[in-house]
Parts: structure tokens; C-alpha cells; sequence
């Protein structure tokens, strides 16, 4: 192949890249329109549309490129002269790093993720470390409070792009001044100033203006969550200026903001300083840059493992039926592997476990479904193993496993964050712990059904807890949609021995769910069912789930809150302008 087809290659991946990530921008751009028109089913379907442009336009150029090459196989050197020409294209290009990362996207498709190397792909950034941490161009705005903070939060309100009238805009400056005095004190206020992103995020139902208040002393984020009424008006729903709060509206089990960003990693930048626990992965998972995501995941992965003295081991938990689980001791994420072959009651096939994985990604995971990260050959150190995962690794998925000598590659993998198994959480509960685990866990089975997702496996094993407390669902194989599950009374027993029967006196059907069964498991433990049947008693009867059922079918879509009802305006401030909490908001 003639040396210059590798620049025409290399020109025409990065063309591709420029589609695709402007079609992004193109989506992206309509989140204004649909918050203002209030059409939530158009918000659904724009994200998972977005999600799908950056996999469909790899597979448009790699089309593009079996037909310059006319389906020839290039060899390894002509590869890398397409690489070091497509790299002399990004110094002066706007979005390097994602651009990289859709050239190691092209490459897997091409080479069906085989031959995997730093040469040929941009397994770290070609470009220098200060292109991250430049900022080119103003990304928000400041505003000062020479007048006083009420007159600062009306200019900031009265800023917004937004073309909705105002509820009440006086009120909720009342509000938001009220709580900013109540935590920071007037005279730390009047030293200090707000900084505003240009562009609003917007997700579900919420349109949020993020920003920085800058005190003498520190700077920490100013979240305000902004909705519409039925009748068309704006309100500010709450204010939040914590860093954990901060980490909670952008966490790892919430849908992908939509918000404009030509230039991804200064906004990444930008939100760094009232983010900081958060990983640069996280980051540009939050912004909805899912696959540049996991390129900074797998580089992540890939500093620790390369300094940290530990080996792979099996993740702490019950062992799972369908998936096997390791991770190292001090990581923060798990790797989760499709076993060969299920226990006998797992009556599924791996394409299903893969379509329930990928059916989580493109929906609304409401805060209560752990985000993951899909690899295909991914490469181990034996020496990094421990002996007893080896062992269970070549028992329980050995057709995915192929030994390269001083090495393994797993041919299919997930990364999912680490957290702490709610039952192992339970067992060393106590008091105001225990109580607020039970809660925790109620309110996420709640959520999830009010979005339309069926557990289908409530036990307590496959729920994990969070830094933040937070309990988060993260075992897929039987999920489903609420839609497709009939949700049935037991009827009364025909006569009396029909209860002390080991089979059932009536029929049951595929899809049919009784929640009267979940007592048997879920209150089991003399510490844990009393307080469940005080908080969730009504998941016991199937009335609750039918009755949701008919409001997802009747097309209504639920608030979705990133904070306790307790913060809500109208509940802190005791007003009763807006509605009451959804079965999707926090106590």
C-alpha cells in the first residue's frame, strides 16, 4: 500500500471522528428545546440515540476504509505510519483526546480487538499533559456581588438561556439567599463570588445551572436544579453547595448529562475543582463522553496496576450464579466475567446477560444503577493472579481464557465500581445504620420501578452501598422491564393442607411475579423485617406494582432527584406551591 493512502486513512478516521462528534453536539443541542416543550419521552430517546452515534459512525468508517483499501489487510508498519500521521493531525485539533480514543475504536473493529499494543494504538495521549489542563477560552462567567447577593442571583437567574417565564423568580432568590447565609454567614458571603458555566447540563426532567462559589477560604460547587411546572414556569427546586452533594448529582449511577461541549476536556477541567474525588473517567462519563470514558478507566487501571504490589482476587460477596467477580484490594472497581456455563435455576443464554448490561447503559439509571464499562481481550499478568482466582477463572469461564504464556486474555470482561455488598453492609449494620441501609434500599427498589425496571433478583446480595450511603443495584441478568411482568395476588388456599404443600395450588405462568414472596427473603432476619414492614410494607402487595404499572403505561415519566425531599424548597421552606414527591424522590 502506497505511503500516501496512510495519510488519506488517517485523514479520513479523523473525518469520521468530526461526524460523529458533531451529530453529539447536534443531539446535545436540543436538550434546551425539550425541557422547554416538557416532551420527557423525546429526553429518553435523545439519550440513548447519543449514546449509539459514536458506535455507528466507527462502523461507518470502517466501511469507508475496506473500500480505500479495497478489503486489503494492511501490515504492522503501514498501521503505524497511519497512527504517526493521524497523531501530526491533533496537535491543532480541538477534541485530541477523544479523537484518540475513536482511532483505538476504529483499529478494534478493524482487527476484531487482536494485536493490541502502545505502537498501534494511544493507549496513553499522544499529546503533552498541559493540552488537558488548558482552559482556551472562557467556560463560564463571574458574577460579583457589588450590589448584594439578592440583586447577584437575579442577574445569574435572568442570564440563563432559558425561554420559559418564572414561577416566581423573587422567591426562589429568597431561597437560595436564605441558604447560602444559613451555611456560609453574611459576612463570608460578602467576600466571596459566584462562577457560572456558560452552558446549563440537562437531564431528565431538570435543566441544572453548575457553578463555583469562590470564598476567601475555599471554592466549593453551587448546584441549582431548575424545573418547569405543568403550567409552563421556572423554579429553582433546591441549592446545593457540598462536594458530596456535588458527587452524588454527577455519580456513577445517574444517566449522562446533556450538556454543550465543543471542548470536552477544558470543561472536564473546569468541573475538576468542585469534583475532586471524582476520576477523570467519571468525568467525561458524566458530560456523556461514555467512550473516551473508558479509555481514561482503562489507563486508570492501568497506572495502579502497574505500581500497586497486589494480585487480582475474588471480589469480597456471595459468589454469583452467572457472573464471576474479581478485583484488586485496593481498586476501586470490580471486573465481572460471564461464567461458561449458569447454575440450573439461571435458565439464560450470555447474549441475554449482554442485552440486560446493555439495556442499563442506554436507560435511566436514576441514581440507582451502577454504570459499566464493556472490554473484549483484556490482558493479565499471571504473576498479578492469585492461584485460587487462576483456578476458578479456568473452572468457571475457561472458553473465554486463552493463555499467552507469561499472560492470559479474558475475551470479554465488564468494570463496574467497586462497593460494599448491602448484605455484608447489614450484617455489620447497627442502630441509625441499619435503619437507613433498609430505607436505602426501599427507596432504590421504588426508583427503579417507577422508571420502568424490574429487578427480577431483589435479594439483598446483588445491591451494593456507596461512599455516599447510597444503595445502588448492580446485578443485571434478570432485569427487565416493570411493563413485562404480570404482578399477581396468591390466592387463598383451597383448603388447608393446600398450605402445607411443597407445590403450589395455583397456576403460575412465565412473567409472573407474586410479591407477597419477597417476605420470605427480605424479612428473614428478626433485625431487618420489622423494619421493613414500617417503611416498605406496600412492595409486599402486588396492588403497588400493578398501580405503577398503569402510570408508566398511561406515559407518565417521574421527577428524578439527585437529593433528599428534606432539601427540596418547597419541603425545607414548608411551601405548597408544587406537587408532592414522586415515588423516584429520596426521603
Amino acid at each position: 500500500m502506497s505511503r500516501g493512502l496512510e495519510l488519506l486513512i488517517a485523514q479520513t478516521i479523523l473525518q469520521g471522528f468530526d461526524a460523529q462528534y458533531g451529530r453529539f453536539l447536534e443531539v446535545t443541542s436540543g436538550a434546551q428545546q425539550r425541557f422547554e416543550h416538557a416532551d420527557w419521552h423525546a429526553v429518553q430517546q435523545a439519550m440513548k440515540q447519543r449514546i449509539h452515534l459514536y458506535d455507528h459512525h466507527v462502523g461507518l468508517v470502517v466501511e469507508q476504509l475496506r473500500c480505500i483499501t479495497d478489503g486489503k489487510s494492511p501490515d504492522a508498519d503501514f498501521l503505524l505510519r497511519v497512527k504517526e500521521h493521524y497523531t501530526h493531525l491533533l496537535p491543532d485539533y480541538p477534541r485530541f483526546e477523544i479523537a484518540e480514543s475513536f482511532f483505538n475504536s476504529v483499529y478494534c473493529r478493524l482487527f476484531d480487538h487482536r494485536s493490541l499494543s502502545p505502537e498501534r494504538l494511544f493507549i496513553f495521549s499522544s499529546q503533552p499533559e498541559r493540552r488537558f489542563r488548558t482552559i482556551p477560552r472562557p467556560l463560564a462567567k463571574d458574577f460579583f456581588p457589588e450590589r448584594g447577593w439578592e440583586k447577584l442571583l437575579h442577574r445569574v437567574l435572568t442570564d440563563l438561556p432559558l425561554r420559559l417565564p418564572w414561577e416566581n423568580k423573587a422567591r426562589d432568590i429568597g431561597y437560595i439567599h436564605a441558604h447560602l447565609n444559613e451555611t456560609f454567614g453574611a459576612e463570608v458571603l460578602s467576600h466571596s463570588h459566584l462562577q457560572v458555566a456558560n452552558e446549563l447540563f440537562y437531564r431528565n426532567k431538570a435543566a441544572w445551572l453548575v457553578g463555583k462559589l469562590v470564598t476567601p477560604t475555599a471554592i466549593v460547587p453551587f448546584l441549582l436544579p431548575i424545573h418547569r411546572t405543568d403550567d409552563g414556569e421556572l423554579f429553582v427546586d433546591t441549592c446545593l453547595t457540598t462536594s458530596a452533594e456535588a458527587s452524588i448529582v454527577f455519580g456513577f449511577a445517574r444517566s449522562y448529562f446533556m450538556v454543550y461541549a465543543p471542548l470536552p476536556a477544558a470543561l472536564v477541567e473546569w468541573l475538576r475543582e468542585i469534583l475532586p474525588g471524582k476520576t477523570t473517567a467519571e468525568l467525561y462519563m458524566a458530560i456523556g463522553c461514555q467512550k473516551h470514558a473508558k479509555t481514561e478507566s482503562y489507563r486508570e487501571y492501568l497506572r495502579y496496576v502497574t505500581t500497586a504490589d497486589e494480585q487480582f482476587i475474588e471480589a469480597p460477596g456471595i459468589r454469583g450464579m452467572v457472573m464471576l467477580v474479581f478485583t484488586l484490594p485496593g481498586f476501586d472497581r470490580v471486573f465481572k466475567v460471564i461464567k461458561d456455563r449458569f447454575a440450573p435455576q439461571k435458565e439464560m443464554s450470555a447474549a441475554h446477560v449482554r442485552a440486560c448490561y446493555q439495556l442499563v447503559k442506554e436507560h435511566d439509571r436514576v441514581g440507582r444503577m451502577a454504570d459499566t464499562q464493556e472490554f473484549e481481550n483484556f490482558v493479565l499478568d499471571k504473576r498479578q493472579i492469585d492461584p485460587a482466582l487462576m483456578a476458578l477463572l479456568l473452572q468457571e469461564a475457561p472458553a473465554k481464557i486463552t493463555d499467552l504464556g507469561d499472560k492470559i486474555a479474558i475475551s470479554h470482561l465488564y468494570i463496574e465500581r467497586r462497593m460494599v455488598p448491602l448484605n455484608i453492609w447489614l450484617e455489620q449494620a447497627e442502630g441509625q445504620a441499619l435503619r437507613d441501609a433498609i430505607e436505602e434500599y426501599g427507596n432504590a427498589i421504588r426508583q427503579l420501578a417507577a422508571a420502568n425496571i424490574f429487578p427480577g433478583d431483589m435479594l439483598f446480595k446483588n445491591f451494593g452501598v456507596t461512599r455516599h450511603g447510597r444503595v445502588v443495584f448492580y446485578d443485571y441478568d434478570e432485569i427487565c422491564y416493570m411493563t413485562e411482568v404480570n404482578f399477581r395476588d396468591i390466592p387463598p388456599p383451597r383448603y388447608p393442607e393446600d398450605e402445607l404443600s411443597s407445590e403450589p395450588w395455583y397456576s403460575v405462568s412465565p412473567g409472573d411475579v407474586f410479591p407477597e414472596e419477597f417476605r420470605h427473603w427480605l424479612c428473614a432476619d428478626p433485625r431487618i423485617g420489622p423494619l421493613f414492614e414500617e417503611m416498605h410494607a406496600d412492595l409486599f402487595r402486588a396492588s403497588y406494582w400493578r398501580g405503577l404499572q398503569t402510570r408508566i403505561k398511561n406515559g407518565h415519566v417521574e421527577d428524578v432527584y439527585a437529593y433528599r425531599r428534606k432539601q427540596r424548597f418547597c419541603v425545607r421552606f414548608n411551601e405548597s406551591h408544587h406537587t408532592p414527591a414522586s415515588p423516584l424522590s429520596r426521603p
